[in-house]
């Protein structure tokens, strides 16, 4: 009687553990940090510009045995990152995919919030041409601010000595005891000077190589096949999902439609569709890269509701594996 009664406790906590951690995981919690293995967690699944209150701009956090690199900063970053169980301090490394603001328009926040938490060490923010100019505006930004902090006491080291920028071209870009980490220019700007694409800005897509895993952020892009290329075998690809309808409606319902002219108006659509990766385009770029698992984010709002259903199952028409449709903080 003793034995089976242990049994059975053994087997109830089992099953509540199960269901704890089951429950994590739909709900968007995120569990404390492991120290081994890789993890990915969607901090912000919002596409830009214009934000809403029930999801942060585009944000992801890495996490490869312990170390923190973020890949985007877009708006509402660190307040995603405080409800992590994360040190904000040991963040380091940070990788941006291009420079519109709804990837970037946190990274300032970002860095001031980690230097206010003590961090001393430099914190390096890698990027394509322009990044640097972007980390070096953020440093003047809140120089002010470090200055009057630094004579309330506590702090002693200025802020222009924790914070680098570096532009970065294609290839691999960065790599430590950790993560590979290899970039390409996407077809984001393709679209630029009547298609013959942007000399100055640049958009990257990005994948990271690790102990157990290979994981591809495709950032904003069109399809095209060096992005099939980057995505190859990968057991995740974190990939955009756009619509152009949806975002043609979006911009009905706040007025920014009715504000543009006819030209802009025909710009914004083709940057809409050229720009970007319908849910199609992900399942055939998900199917021909043999990738493993999707998950679908920056995710363009919906008129009404959030529900992105149907787009997953659009890209399941093209792609037999798994596919996810993220949400602030889940964990992947």
């Amino acid at each position: 009687m003793r034995k089976l009664l242990s049994v059975i406790i053994a087997g109830t906590f089992i099953g509540v553990f199960a269901l704890a951690h089951q429950s994590t995981a739909q709900t968007g919690a995120v569990a404390p940090p492991q120290r081994t293995g890789t993890r990915v967690i969607t901090l912000g699944t919002l596409a830009g510009p214009v934000p809403k209150p029930h999801r942060a701009q585009s944000s992801n956090l890495l996490i490869v045995n312990g170390t923190y690199y973020v890949v985007d900063a877009g708006d509402g970053v660190v307040r995603r990152l405080a409800k992590t169980n994360i040190n904000m301090r040991e963040i380091g490394t940070v990788f941006l995919t291009h420079q519109h603001d709804d990837h970037t328009a946190g990274l300032g926040t970002l860095l001031s919030v980690v230097w206010d938490l003590n961090r001393t060490k430099p914190i390096n923010v890698y990027g394509p041409p322009g990044t640097q100019a972007l980390v070096h505006a953020a440093i003047e930004y809140f120089t002010e601010s470090s200055e009057i902090r630094i004579a309330d006491g506590g702090r002693s080291v200025p802020i222009a000595k924790v914070f680098f920028g570096h532009d970065v071209g294609t290839g691999t870009v960065y790599q430590d005891a950790n993560i590979k980490v290899t970039a390409i220019e996407n077809t984001h700007f393709a679209f630029h000077n009547d298609g013959r694409g942007d000399d100055k800005h640049k958009s990257y897509s990005y994948r990271f190589e690790t102990p157990d895993r290979v994981v591809v952020f495709t950032g904003d892009t069109g399809l095209f096949d060096g992005l099939v290329n980057l995505a190859k075998d990968a057991d995740l690809l974190v990939s955009e999902a756009n619509s152009v309808e949806a975002r043609k409606q979006i911009l009905i319902k706040s007025g920014q439609w009715q504000a543009m002219t006819p030209e802009e108006q025909a710009r914004i659509m083709v940057q809409a569709s050229k720009g970007h990766l319908s849910p199609e385009d992900v399942g055939h770029l998900a199917s021909r890269a043999a990738v493993k698992t999707v998950v679908l984010t920056h995710l363009t709002s919906l008129p009404d509701g959030d529900d992105y259903t149907p787009w997953a199952d659009e890209v399941k028409k093209y792609f037999s594996g798994q596919v996810l449709i993220a949400k602030d903080l889940m964990e992947f």
